[in-house]
């Protein structure tokens, strides 16, 4: 069975860190680009983040630039996400997706599988 499982959510006070983790399960995640987006509630999902399949290519969105870093640990058949200098904007749902031999996507449409999300809440 396929499964991407998000983990690592939590409440931080702005200016602390978490660190997020999209494990799978039923394939190995080191031939599948992985994206991370998040949604708030009454918002689109965005874009945060994306690593291509390879681990070679990295992309983020501006509102996370400096702050939020990819790392696949393909031992763990995890990709990791780790922010820092959180701010009360960066409260979302965050979700994980998935794209076998994927180039980097911005596009949430571009994933064929998904997480059920973590939540990440960032109090001032």
């Amino acid at each position: 069975q396929v499964q991407l499982v998000e983990s690592g959510g939590g409440m931080v006070q702005a200016g602390g860190s978490l660190t997020l983790s999209c494990t799978a399960s039923g394939f190995t995640l080191g031939e599948f680009a992985v994206g991370w987006f998040r949604q708030a509630p009454g918002k689109e999902r965005e874009f945060v983040a994306a690593i291509d399949w390879l681990g070679l290519t990295e992309e983020y969105a501006n509102s996370v630039k400096g702050r939020f870093t990819l790392f696949r640990d393909s031992a763990k058949n995890v990709v990791n996400l780790l922010m820092d200098s959180l701010e009360p904007e960066d409260t979302a749902i965050y979700i994980c997706g998935a794209r076998r031999y994927g180039p980097i996507d911005s596009n949430p449409g571009g994933y064929a599988y998904w997480g059920q999300g973590t939540q990440v809440t960032v109090s001032s």
